[in-house]
């Protein structure tokens, strides 16, 4: 069976941009003072806090191992919620005044891929208006489009690394885990692109650096650019400087598709797209 790579699933937060460095943890410290909240979470507790996806659970979390006293009301869904709410506003205003850009070589090798066929997707665990803002801020008003599908963590009822934003974005796209290729910067959202089938890149983050990147065919520190090279952790580029096309499909034909053990007993391969 041809596998060739026709696809391409993007991570967004430490994979397209620095945001949780630049972005989030920045924003969450600002709606916690705004609500009159003496919470500050610094790098290294905000390192920890990563651990949970999901910015509404990692408030929760938070709460549960740091302030289990907190009244009630303060710890409600609604309550939180509402600080999340603030936390996102904020995170697009920073995001909007150029404070969040995108990591080397990411704007290069997405148009590059545009220009040679490859369908694009997102599947993050973030929201689905900061994923619109950090596009259309970094790379135009029209960027959202060229990405067929958003599949965002609202869209789906569990967070990575459960493969289901995964595998919602797969069945969007019609397409086989074996076209497809995944750029991730964690161990959980390498595990939630693994449990979905998918061969995957890590470009590893500044809040990744220790985590686990066992299964991975590819670790670099970042996708690189012409005049700066990236340094292969894991794996190997094929003797290329930086990521590019060439190398996403030099890649992606090494890996070799698990063999199905649903095949011949009458059921539909894993995470298989049903079209």
């Amino acid at each position: 069976m041809n596998y060739a790579l026709q696809a391409l699933l993007f991570d967004v937060d430490g994979t397209l941009a620095d945001t949780e460095r630049n972005g989030h943890r920045p924003a969450f410290n600002k709606a916690f003072s705004a609500a009159g909240l003496d919470w500050q979470w610094s790098a290294e507790v905000y390192g920890q806090l990563l651990k949970v996806t999901g910015g509404s659970e990692r408030i929760r979390h938070y709460i549960q191992k740091h302030h289990p006293a907190v009244e009630v009301g303060d710890a409600s869904d609604a309550s939180i919620a509402a600080l999340h709410v603030a936390k996102n506003r904020i995170y697009a205003e920073a995001v909007a005044a150029g404070d969040v850009p995108l990591r080397p070589g990411v704007e290069r090798l997405l148009r590059e891929a545009r220009a040679a066929g490859l369908r694009l997707a997102i599947a993050t665990t973030t929201s689905t208006e900061n994923v619109t803002a950090l596009l259309e801020h970094c790379l135009g008003p029209a960027a959202p489009s060229w990405f067929e599908v958003i599949a965002a963590g609202d869209a789906v009822p569990a967070k990575k690394p459960a493969a289901d934003v995964y595998c919602y974005a797969l069945k969007a796209l019609c397409l086989r885990p074996e076209h497809c290729l995944a750029l991730e910067d964690s161990s959980a959202g390498l595990r939630a692109a693994l449990a979905a089938g998918l061969p995957t890149l890590v470009t590893m983050s500044d809040y990744t650096v220790t985590d686990d990147f066992s299964g991975a065919v590819v670790v670099v520190d970042h996708l690189g650019e012409p005049d700066l090279p990236a340094h292969v952790l894991a794996g190997d580029l094929g003797g290329a400087a930086y990521v590019d096309v060439a190398v996403l499909r030099d890649v992606h034909a090494r890996h070799e598709p698990p063999r199905d053990p649903t095949q011949g007993q009458g059921r539909a391969p894993h995470a298989a797209a049903p079209c």
